[in-house]
């Protein structure tokens, strides 16, 4: 028995602006730093390999100073209409009821709520009062590619089930005005906000691509590397430019190992759906499969038109490629990275 992709939907905020749109903004953010700082600014959302992004508030409301009470309220409200919004259209996607799914596991980083997300789904779509729920909180970019692991691992232990993964999140809300650090520049250049949701089942009936297998590859001596820090004024981002360059020297043990392990090479993977984590991760990534013939292209378009959303991101390129309708029989490796540091990885079969 087999654990089943069935669906995967997205949803955007209703605020975007390009990135010529995004200018004004800085020129008025940056006003009184220095000339030459404020060229590298620019020339850094310029070529952060991103035209649009998505966002909860209006870019006013981004680039005015509140505080972190004022901000969380914000996140709370509109994360909360995203997530009925998403989970809708990815139950209508698969033709299922609120009231189908058994296992319902929420993932978000950017805000903070108790009750968490999951508790206003299930009071807004009415599921069922016997469904198991799973907040994911802190694990970052790498967390959506967790919460699927999640409820295959649930799924896999209850044949028969169905459940619900649902990522949302507002990197904008943990912008910090008053920072003018590379780690906040940088992290505001690349990252948007959106949702999505994917639907998965260990039911004979349904049908999608199967799990073959999962994993997580931690890094150690490099939890600097990555996160937020909770300060008075919010979340604030903390992003190591070594990042990159980690990954890549990691890349072989990540990869290779999972692959044999399914008696598989990376020549038999069709289809790599792998997060966009930002222009130099996405340039290191490709770099590495240049000599393969292999492509990211669905992962270069995502961050192109939406930005990194964080954990919702590689859902998707996961959405992309399956909306593509794969052949029979092809493989799909989805890849993931996330504070700790961490990698996640999942092998799939269309």
């Amino acid at each position: 028995m087999k654990v089943k992709i069935v669906s995967v939907a997205k949803e955007l905020p209703q605020f975007s602006r390009t990135t010529s749109e995004i200018l004004p903004f800085l020129d008025a953010w940056l006003f009184g730093q220095d000339e030459r700082f404020i060229r590298k600014v620019k020339k850094i959302f310029e070529g952060a390999m991103v035209d649009k992004r998505y966002s909860i508030m209006d870019p006013l409301e981004v680039f005015t100073k509140t505080s972190f009470e004022e901000r969380n309220n914000i996140y709370v409200r509109e994360v909360i209409k995203l997530g009925e919004k998403v989970f809708d259209k990815s139950l209508k996607k698969a033709k299922w009821l609120p009231s189908d799914i058994d296992y319902i596991i929420t993932v978000s980083c950017t805000g903070i709520m108790i009750p968490s997300l999951d508790a206003y789904l299930i009071n807004t779509l009415k599921l069922r009062q016997d469904v198991v729920r799973l907040p994911v909180t802190e694990m970052g970019c790498a967390a959506g590619i967790s919460g699927i692991m999640y409820a295959k691992n649930f799924l896999q232990a209850n044949p028969g089930k169905r459940a619900a993964v649902i990522a949302v999140e507002s990197p904008t809300a943990t912008f910090q005005l008053d920072d003018y650090s590379m780690a906040n520049v940088v992290s505001a250049a690349i990252f948007g906000d959106g949702a999505a949701c994917v639907l998965l089942s260990s039911h004979e009936e349904d049908e999608g691509p199967k799990i073959l297998d999962n994993e997580m590859y931690h890094f150690y001596d490099s939890i600097q590397m990555m996160g937020f820090q909770l300060k008075n004024s919010g979340l604030q981002m903390v992003l190591d430019i070594e990042v990159p360059d980690t990954i890549a020297s990691h890349f072989p043990d990540i990869i290779h190992p999972f692959l044999a392990k399914n008696n598989l090479k990376m020549e038999d993977i069709d289809h790599l759906i792998f997060h966009p984590g930002g222009k130099k991760i996405v340039q290191t990534v490709e770099g590495l499969f240049a000599d393969l013939g292999k492509n990211i292209k669905d992962t270069k378009e995502v961050l192109r038109l939406y930005g990194n959303m964080s954990s919702a991101t590689v859902l998707y390129v996961l959405e992309r490629v399956m909306d593509n309708q794969p052949q029979k029989g092809e493989k799909g490796l989805l890849l993931s990275f996330g504070p700790g540091f961490s990698a996640q990885r999942i092998l799939i079969e269309f």
